[in-house]
């Protein structure tokens, strides 16, 4: 990707945008143009050399950029030079920014999980995860995305019965990895503020990893 450079703005580029809603923190996506929940996007902010960086806790110093989790909103970002004109300069956009989006929302979620272990909130297996939902006490169920479909239905059906959330989006060795397995193709969590952080890290690595369109 070329440098994302401003562009010569008009005088009423600005006004034409809707005003953000006031029922909450929201932000608008540099690359849609939409107002989102801001935890719903990823902030990036602009580093001293002028390179995009992302900044998934909210906590980097800087001018905050918003981009929604999704590989179409941030080549839309690229193309109309959206993070130029947010930052008000021009912007370095790695070629790769995607692919290290994924790559580190997807450790985020392996280390979320590990601490998820080390605190007893996870049950790791089929039966163990089976027996969790069937208790109630599980809040996310997810079942590795490249695991036949089949071993996975029906506990998915058992899931949605007991209002826990499937998710399939972590490769069967990225289950593993938080484990010390190598393959791992169904991890139940149990309810709380672990599995809401987690929730939102699948929302967002979901987003980066479906098809652009």
């Amino acid at each position: 990707m070329t440098p994302d450079t401003p562009p010569e703005l008009g005088p009423d580029d600005a006004d034409d945008l809707p005003e953000l809603p006031e029922d909450g923190p929201h932000r608008r996506c540099v690359g849609t143009g939409e107002v989102r929940p801001k935890e719903e996007l990823i902030r990036c902010v602009v580093a001293p050399d002028g390179t995009l960086v992302p900044d998934l806790d909210g906590k980097l110093p800087g001018r905050g950029l918003y981009i929604s989790p999704n590989r179409d909103a941030i080549q839309a970002a690229v193309k109309k030079k959206g993070f130029a004109r947010g930052a008000k300069r021009a912007v370095q956009v790695p070629d790769d920014f995607a692919e290290r989006l994924e790559r580190l929302i997807a450790t985020r979620c392996s280390s979320l999980l590990g601490l998820a272990r080390r605190g007893g909130q996870v049950a790791a297996g089929y039966d163990q995860a089976e027996s969790l939902l069937r208790n109630g006490r599980a809040a996310l169920l997810l079942q590795a995305v490249d695991a036949a479909e089949g071993g996975r239905a029906k506990l998915a059906s058992l899931a949605k019965a007991r209002g826990a959330v499937e998710w399939s989006v972590l490769t069967a060795a990225e289950l593993a990895t938080p484990f010390g397995r190598d393959h791992l193709v169904h991890v139940a969590v149990s309810r709380g503020g672990i599995a809401s952080r987690l929730k939102s890290e699948l929302t967002r690595l979901s987003g980066l990893r479906a098809k652009v369109g």
